[in-house]
């Protein structure tokens, strides 16, 4: 339970998960190293200054203590331990006076009243680098000043200072080596991204033996797909290609029958065929060889709309759509094909459309809306698979279908990074299929 809490603040990629890698066990390093070496190093040698220096507070106490008068004692004491550069004064201490990263002050006002009787207070901070150790003495408070050196080592935080900078200074290095190795990976995931788009990337694989080994295999995979979509798409144009002309002499032969009424159901099932035969090519073909354009999606929608009025269909455009000047990077040829389909399968199965589009910042939507009946939720899925045709949900005397229109849609859709959404039309009643293309910026098209 805690790991499943604890991933949701964890980093999601994997140069953020290697950077925290790299960064978690110096930091811990760091603080370990600092604390045991303040622990043990600087504790120690503090206790130890401390208690030559409490010696002689200590002598300083029993000389007042043993002398006529504060005056005389303090003259005495300064010609015994002027080396030691000992100030004696009353400065009315009463209160421990210490500034909060001064660790090194807490072990020696613990050692001073563990060493010394009458310790009033200390003070580390009205006198810079100058301790002030207020005692009692039989004359009344007096307050001894020492320097900050004879109490503990000097420059304690030299260590800190530098373990940080040099901390600091390999971390730098070290991120500079993980970015060039993050940089393969990157690329390799560019270059697979690009290709389940349709677009072919020129790819070196390069970084670690184990990055090499994946890009190598990805050559190599990419290599056959490559060639089982090129193998498919010659041999469905040869059968195309092989089909069309005894269609072309079937449908010639026909047309010099002089009973249209014999001869007008077999030209409705060679018109069929021929519509078959071209719905499985647009399945089939690949679009990598489409170029990638600036496209203004308003006018695309408004060009098949235009095309379909022509056809016969009754198909509006939504007062709903904006951007009617903002280009975006596409295949333009596939995308329209894609809207053909979906309006084409709208008027197919209902008496009208309406259309609209709107672009945002990531995506642009093409939706096409029908007053059909629509498609049931449980079935949308299975609606845009290929050869599948809902029968029972959709209306079938508008003419034949071979299902593979909303296929079409959804396969270009995935190519732009998007996808095909199904659902109830709220103007019309009918199906709502929405055309999602997503945007990369400077990433689409060819890089």
């Amino acid at each position: 339970m805690i790991f499943r809490v604890l991933k949701r603040y964890f980093p999601r990629t994997l140069y953020g998960r290697s950077v925290l890698i790299l960064i978690l066990p110096m930091i811990v390093i760091q603080l370990v190293v600092s604390v045991i070496f303040v622990q043990r190093h600087f504790q120690g040698v503090s206790e130890q200054l401390v208690l030559g220096s409490s010696g002689a507070i200590g002598f300083v106490q029993r000389s007042l203590n043993d002398a006529p008068d504060l005056a005389a004692g303090v003259n005495e004491i300064i010609e015994d331990l002027d080396d030691l550069r000992i100030v004696i004064a009353d400065m009315n201490i009463t209160e421990p006076q210490r500034e909060f990263f001064d660790l090194t002050g807490l072990v020696i006002n613990s050692e001073l009243h563990r060493h010394l009787n009458g310790v009033i207070a200390v003070d580390f901070v009205s006198a810079p680098r100058m301790v002030l150790v207020a005692i009692e003495t039989v004359h009344g408070p007096v307050t001894v000043m020492m320097p900050r050196g004879l109490f503990s080592a000097r420059n304690p935080h030299q260590l800190l200072l530098w373990l940080v900078f040099f901390g600091v200074i390999m971390t730098m290095i070290s991120f500079a080596f993980l970015r060039n190795q993050m940089r393969s990976i990157t690329r390799l995931s560019y270059a697979a991204e690009a290709f389940g788009k349709g677009e072919i990337v020129k790819y070196t694989p390069a970084g670690a033996a184990e990055v090499r080994a994946a890009g190598t295999a990805f050559l190599s995979m990419r290599a056959r797909i490559e060639r089982q979509i090129e193998q498919r798409t010659m041999m469905l144009s040869g059968v195309s290609h092989d089909m069309r002309t005894p269609l072309t002499r079937l449908r010639l032969g026909l047309t010099m029958i002089e009973d249209e009424a014999d001869v007008a159901d077999l030209l409705r099932d060679t018109h069929d065929l021929e519509a078959l035969l071209d719905g499985f090519l647009d399945f089939a073909r690949d679009d990598a060889g489409d170029a990638w354009d600036d496209v203004v999606p308003h006018a695309m929608l408004s060009e098949a709309v235009d095309k379909a009025t022509r056809i016969g269909g009754h198909v509006l455009i939504s007062a709903a759509s904006d951007a009617t000047e903002i280009a975006v990077r596409m295949r333009a040829q596939a995308v329209r094909r894609a809207i053909d389909n979906l309006i084409g399968n709208a008027l197919r199965y209902a008496d009208s459309a309406m259309v609209s589009v709107s672009v945002s910042e990531r995506a642009v939507v093409f939706s096409v809306e029908d007053d059909g009946p629509g498609i049931p939720p449980e079935a949308r899925e299975d609606a845009m698979k290929p050869f599948q045709r809902l029968d029972a949900a959709r209306n079938q005397n508008k003419g034949a279908g071979v299902g593979l229109g909303l296929a079409i849609a959804a396969d270009v859709a995935r190519r732009h990074g998007g996808a095909l959404r199904l659902g109830v039309s709220q103007n019309l009643g009918g199906l709502r299929a929405d055309l999602v293309i997503a945007r990369h910026g400077g990433r689409d098209g060819n890089p």
